[in-house]
């Protein structure tokens, strides 16, 4: 079916009326011919393009330069310029399509790089149509061939040969600036979420090297932690399945870094076979025993009840009178938590095999008091709990982000 012409999008401002006309992007983009032949940026002025962020600098984003051992052939990206990535992502298959609103830098051959024709297009307004994945790959889908390696076949004046829709000039420039607004409000959301991630991270480590201490409910210290083996403070919890061929089961699995538990897809008995799996039960600690090395760690929930785990997966009740559940969990996550993980943890390439769950309830630990326990745990929960609503917010945003350029731009 041929494409139509002219189109309206769902959401428009009520001063606009004109339809939209649909373009080659090369009427909108030109490619970029100028290199680096003088060499007047150094690698520390290469530039990486990320989903989330845009256009960044390569080594405050990713800690360290990724270029070759000359950057005399690299593209020069002016402020206002657009740069096509041809490297796949997993949201973007056939790379990323991005303005650069920052500085001007460099980047690597394997980038496209495109001036706007300001007399037809405001590069504000592709950027945003190309921030969403499902425009971009729309769009590069038909005309990217993969090579063996994975590898774009496309060479840069290719990239702008199919069409998109496109307003007058003044339109574009409306539709940019309200997003630019919502933009403001997401990089503030970002931000407080990154502080609190930094702030918890740091009381964490605090509390746990007992840096900061609190006090009991008569202003008195606590107690001296006292050091136990976790096969002391934890009690092993097992409680097999028996496998009805006919049935099915819920699964879990536990993110590493300390980012919980999430639910899989269900199997069924036959698939399971003669595997040793187990039910898991409420408010126990939970681990990935091969990977508790990459802080596989958990706490299950009452989520979780009537799901089944692995026998990689070991469950331990917290003794009572001795040790607060969120307490261990937040300790797994602090720096001397993960070295003893890695310790026991028989997981990866060329590590020792022979560890595992016995290795694990030998470790030592020192704990303090089971009130200090819960103030240090409560006190971590509330911070979590902030967290998670600057996280959900920002989420949100992005998604109303999303959702109105669906509805403002035609495709």
């Amino acid at each position: 079916m041929e494409k139509l012409q002219s189109k309206s999008p769902a959401i428009r401002f009520p001063e606009f009326k004109n339809t939209w006309q649909h373009k080659k992007l090369s009427e909108f983009l030109k490619e970029s011919k100028k290199r680096n032949s003088d060499l007047k940026y150094g690698k520390e002025h290469v530039l990486s393009v990320s989903g989330e962020l845009g256009i960044v600098n390569q080594i405050e984003h990713l800690g360290r330069s990724y270029a070759g051992v000359s950057v005399h052939q690299y593209h020069v990206v002016e402020v206002g310029d657009i740069v096509y990535t041809k490297s796949p992502l997993k949201a973007n298959p056939f790379g990323i399509i991005r303005l650069n609103k920052t500085k001007a830098g460099i980047v690597s051959t394997l980038y496209a790089v495109y001036n706007v024709k300001e007399q037809n297009a405001y590069g504000p307004f592709l950027d945003y149509y190309f921030s969403l994945d499902a425009n971009t790959n729309r769009y590069l889908r038909p005309l990217v061939k993969k090579g063996a390696k994975n590898d774009m076949k496309i060479n840069n004046a290719y990239v702008l040969h199919d069409p998109i829709y496109a307003p007058s000039i003044p339109e574009q420039k409306r539709i940019a600036s309200f997003f630019k607004v919502l933009d403001k409000k997401i990089v503030q959301l970002r931000e407080k979420k990154t502080l609190l991630e930094e702030y918890k991270k740091g009381v964490v480590q605090q509390l746990f090297s007992q840096e900061l201490k609190f006090k009991d409910e008569h202003g008195n210290n606590f107690l001296e932690w006292e050091s136990y083996k976790l096969g002391k403070i934890l009690k092993r919890y097992s409680n097999p399945v028996e496998v009805d061929l006919n049935e099915s089961y819920k699964q879990i699995g536990i993110k590493s870094h300390g980012k919980g538990l999430f639910h899989k897809e269900a199997i069924s008995g036959k698939e399971l076979g003669n595997k040793r799996v187990f039910w898991i039960a409420k408010n126990m600690l939970i681990l990935n025993i091969v990977f508790a090395w990459e802080r596989a760690i958990s706490k299950t929930t009452v989520h979780e009840m009537g799901m089944i785990a692995s026998h990689r997966f070991p469950m331990y009740q917290p003794v009572e009178d001795l040790l607060d559940l969120d307490f261990i969990v937040y300790f797994f996550l602090t720096a001397k938590g993960k070295i003893l993980l890695e310790i026991a943890s028989p997981g990866g390439a060329g590590r020792n095999k022979t560890l595992g769950q016995a290795s694990f309830e030998k470790l030592k630990i020192s704990i303090p008091s089971l009130k200090e326990q819960i103030k240090i745990s409560r006190f971590l929960l509330s911070i979590d709990k902030r967290l998670d609503a600057a996280r959900l917010q920002y989420d949100e945003l992005r998604e109303y982000k999303n959702g109105l350029i669906q509805k403002m731009y035609c495709v």
